[in-house]
């Protein structure tokens, strides 16, 4: 009895994967699902977070760029369990006169940024179909504008937001939610290598938490409902300008 019991309450439990999860928003959001009694597999380069001592969590050490590890860790989930919600969190940015970035940054933003929530979301979409689940993107603010010196990284979050709104229309008969999000700046590391950061002011700024906070109201909705999309700003609009960056160094990853 003590086994079956055991059995029934792990297959009650809900599963998550998310990327992006050693840091920033990612591990923010890992945070909130495993205080709301989720499995989470996460997905980043490298954990070193209180998370992997957490029973509830998975670290899973994969460069989102090598699509076949991505691939074989995704067959391996599979086979231990069902997800019931997808979180594509990783994100990296090369910002600068379009000229002057090379085809391998433009391929990198490209590949993390869009391909592999796609790539994921396929990969996913039958479970996610039986669990009648959550797909929830982290896009960016700048999908929803002009970026000067940031044209292709701007485009790569357009091409996400615009998945997002199709996605929702093709699944949204078989119960599956579909959501994006557009967060302004957030006070991460992804600025580490830039000539600019975050405000240092509260109210000109965003927490990780707060995007988290941002998932966990959209998963709290009821059955039948559905945010598709949410852009999330501070009150104020302020740069930190820092020393140039160094050529060839990118704006970080989230």
């Amino acid at each position: 009895m003590k086994e079956m019991n055991e059995r029934n309450e792990m297959e009650e439990q809900k599963t998550a994967v998310v990327t992006g999860a050693s840091r920033g928003i990612g591990l923010a959001v890992c945070r909130t699902l495993l205080e709301q009694g989720m499995k989470v597999y996460g997905f980043g380069r490298e954990f070193f977070t209180e998370l992997s001592d957490c029973p509830a969590f998975v670290p899973i050490a994969c460069d989102l760029t090598q699509i076949r590890k991505v691939t074989d860790a995704v067959r391996q989930i599979r086979k231990e369990t069902r997800i019931s919600l997808l979180v594509n969190n990783a994100g990296t940015g090369y910002f600068g006169p379009h000229e002057e970035l090379n085809p391998d940054k433009i391929h990198e933003m490209t590949t993390v940024n869009l391909e592999i929530p796609m790539t994921l979301t396929q990969l996913f979409l039958r479970d996610l179909k039986a669990q009648r689940g959550t797909i929830i993107n982290i896009s960016s603010v700048t999908a929803l504008q002009a970026n000067t010196h940031g044209c292709a990284y701007g485009a790569t979050k357009a091409g996400l937001t615009s998945f997002s709104r199709s996605l929702f229309e093709e699944v949204r008969k078989y119960g599956v939610k579909v959501a994006v999000l557009h967060p302004d700046m957030t006070a991460t590391d992804f600025y580490r290598h830039a000539s600019f950061r975050e405000s240092e002011e509260e109210d000109a700024r965003l927490l990780p938490r707060e995007v988290a906070d941002a998932v966990a109201w959209i998963l709290s909705m009821r059955e039948g409902m559905n945010i598709t999309e949410m852009t999330i700003r501070p009150q104020r609009h302020i740069i930190n300008r820092t020393t140039k960056k160094k050529e060839g160094e990118s704006y970080g990853t989230t």
